[in-house]
């Protein structure tokens, strides 16, 4: 005999998954795949799986787009390409450059500098960035969403003097807006907090995730929101990012842009002029350039403080002061950025 549930018990159909989610899971992920994808030389694919066993590849296809096919040495490309050198030891390159280990307070709260702490939401990515600082960070160790955060949540509430949180990682814009949306509203019940920062690379290398969902939690709550974005080249604030940008901020999120600065990517004068201009033009104001943080395997990225500092002095030179970017290095143990004089 065949029953029927009464009306009204059935169970809600499952919400389809976001667009951007699906553009995530299709990002690629091997050098092979990548190779054939650009008509990279085949020559450089022994380089590719070396890089790729060290650190795995993942690069969505909204990025590549903006990527010139054939090029290996394209800006864009360069700063996701796996590469051999990857494996060559440096002095002073390390696996924890900037001390976040030393500083975890509790289960991924790092609490380096006064009234603020960052909270490492997660180890995933939608961009494997190759000079990444915390490419060799234990994310499963010092998890903070196990136990429902609350021992984040609880020493943050037991410090008054914290008025900022960051959500950093890995990427809190890879979590879904339902597990986003509760945590800012639980951030957002304790008293002494009065802003939510966000540091993310997916507004601009995966535009799909500003979506109406994200930015209807995002205009929400009484924390003020402020958006940290990471592009390091001018052409990553092309379409499809630049109208994901616009929509940021006709929602109120205020938008900054931090930089690195790498060897052979943006470290001239006129990539980096217009990195700021080209931000401006869709609101986004420049933050940092920072100096790279010397990780393990990505000493190629690396320019001297020398030539650093010429390069600060001219964009102190020709552009207007509101578009010159802090250059910045983070030392361990420091109570804040080390800014270094143009």
């Amino acid at each position: 005999m065949i029953t029927r549930e009464p009306r009204g018990t059935q169970p809600p159909a499952p919400r389809a998954t976001p667009a951007w989610q699906q553009a995530l899971a299709r990002a690629v992920a091997d050098p092979e795949a990548l190779a054939a994808r650009l008509g990279l030389p085949l020559d450089d694919l022994p380089g590719m799986q070396t890089g790729h066993r060290l650190f795995r590849t993942r690069i969505p296809e909204s990025y590549l787009a903006r990527v010139r096919p054939g090029d290996p040495r394209d800006p864009l490309l360069l700063q996701a390409l796996p590469d051999a050198r990857e494996a060559l030891e440096a002095p002073g390159f390390v696996s924890d450059p900037v001390g976040d280990h030393d500083a975890l307070a509790a289960p991924g709260v790092v609490h380096k500098y006064h009234g603020r702490v960052l909270l490492l939401t997660t180890g995933a990515c939608a961009i494997h960035c190759r000079y990444c600082f915390r490419r060799e960070f234990d994310y499963a160790e010092h998890n903070p969403a196990r136990d429902d955060w609350a021992p984040a949540l609880e020493y943050i509430a037991a410090h008054p003097d914290i008025r900022e949180v960051i959500l950093s990682g890995g990427d809190p814009l890879s979590l879904s807006d339902t597990r986003l949306a509760r945590l800012a509203q639980r951030l957002g019940a304790i008293p002494h907090l009065e802003r939510l920062r966000i540091h993310s690379r997916l507004p601009v290398v995966l535009p799909e995730r500003v979506d109406d969902r994200l930015l209807d939690w995002l205009g929400q709550g009484r924390l003020q929101h402020i958006l940290v974005l990471h592009a390091n080249h001018p052409r990553e604030f092309a379409a499809p990012a630049d109208a994901a940008l616009i929509r940021l901020r006709a929602a109120g999120v205020t938008l900054l842009n931090q930089a690195v600065l790498l060897a052979g990517i943006n470290d001239d004068a006129a990539t980096l002029i217009e990195l700021q201009e080209a931000g401006f033009r869709l609101g986004v104001l420049p933050y940092y350039l920072h100096q790279l943080d010397r990780t393990r395997g990505t000493a190629h990225f690396e320019v001297s403080d020398r030539r650093a500092q010429e390069l600060h002095r001219a964009l102190h030179a020709r552009l207007p002061g509101y578009l010159v970017p802090r250059l910045a290095r983070e030392i361990p143990g420091a109570s804040g950025k080390t800014l270094q004089a143009p």
